[in-house]
């Protein structure tokens, strides 16, 4: 029996997936259609980008399952018309270009790799960083992306906490979770890296009063969502000289608008949200992994909790 899939999102992204994705699909032995055009009554997975024309699910009343092309899923849970099982995508790729993003620049500020690119003028500065085992560094997240990350870092020796909000155990890395434990993760961290999920729990979860307690001069890395940051609580921070810089990837408009204080702010990096790019090479494997699943009886991988909202 053939396998109807509408692939859901641009049209550019659509001749970067459609012979990677139609490659996995027959790897797998599996029959199918695969297109952006398929009568709703007929298609059998939709694989979706939030932003596609596909925003009431209603008429796809025999989809088995939405798998979404990215980590983050927030722009659909909230969909009262969405029934069906939503996978979000975890994928070899995604995961790999996180950890080296995140490790990249938790490297550049634990060196302070900025002071030497941005003074070449003549003058000696020899200033002598901390080892990794005496730099503290905070994780907000330890999903699959925050546990890799978590993972490189220990590796390089870093003095690692964690805060999640289920209780967890990582070896060699001092964990906390939510009801209280988000002060004693933040309490004296010098570098900060957010990956927590967006949810209503998690929207400003750095702000003036949690920003505070930061170590002087701290660094702010935020890969995750843009609204788990209070915009104006951090660039108050940084105009005040309580955080050293900001590392950001993601924004709450984005692109983020040309007059955003941002971009001209000394102490900000803004990197154009590329850090866990999913890239179709490896991701199409997992997309048709789930569909394989789906028609052989199997549970689908990666599934949102729709209460917890990831």
């Amino acid at each position: 029996m053939t396998v109807n899939i509408l692939f859901s999102a641009t049209r550019d992204t659509w001749h970067s997936y459609q012979a990677t994705l139609s490659d996995a699909l027959e790897a797998r032995d599996i029959s199918f259609h695969l297109s952006q055009d398929i009568a709703a009554e007929n298609v059998d997975y939709i694989v979706y980008a939030p932003s596609s024309d596909v925003q009431d699910f209603t008429p796809f009343t025999r989809c088995k399952a939405v798998l979404n092309l990215w980590a983050g899923v927030e722009d659909v849970t909230g969909n009262s018309t969405l029934k069906m099982p939503l996978a979000r995508m975890v994928d070899h790729g995604l995961t790999r270009g996180m950890v080296e993003w995140v490790v990249g620049h938790t490297l550049r500020h634990h060196l302070g790799m900025d002071a030497h690119l941005n003074g070449q003028d003549g003058m000696w500065r020899k200033a002598i960083q901390p080892l990794a085992e005496d730099r503290r560094v905070t994780l907000l997240g330890l999903g699959a992306l925050g546990m890799a990350c978590a993972e490189a870092l220990l590796a390089l020796g870093f003095q690692m906490r964690g805060y999640s909000r289920q209780p967890k155990n990582i070896p060699g890395m001092d964990t906390f979770s939510a009801g209280g434990g988000l002060q004693a993760v933040l309490e004296g961290a010098e570098i900060v890296i957010l990956l927590l999920p967006q949810t209503p729990q998690t929207e400003n979860i750095l702000n003036a009063q949690t920003l505070s307690l930061l170590a002087p001069g701290a660094v702010v890395i935020n890969p995750g969502r843009g609204p788990l940051i209070d915009d104006a609580a951090l660039l108050a921070a940084l105009d005040s000289g309580a955080l050293g810089h900001a590392t950001l990837d993601v924004f709450r408009t984005e692109p983020l608008p040309t007059n955003d204080l941002f971009w001209a702010h000394p102490k900000v990096t803004v990197t154009p949200h590329i850090a866990s790019a999913t890239r179709p090479k490896t991701s199409a494997q997992v997309i048709a992994e789930n569909i394989h699943r789906g028609e052989n009886g199997a549970p689908f991988l990666y599934l949102v909790d729709r209460k917890s909202g990831y």
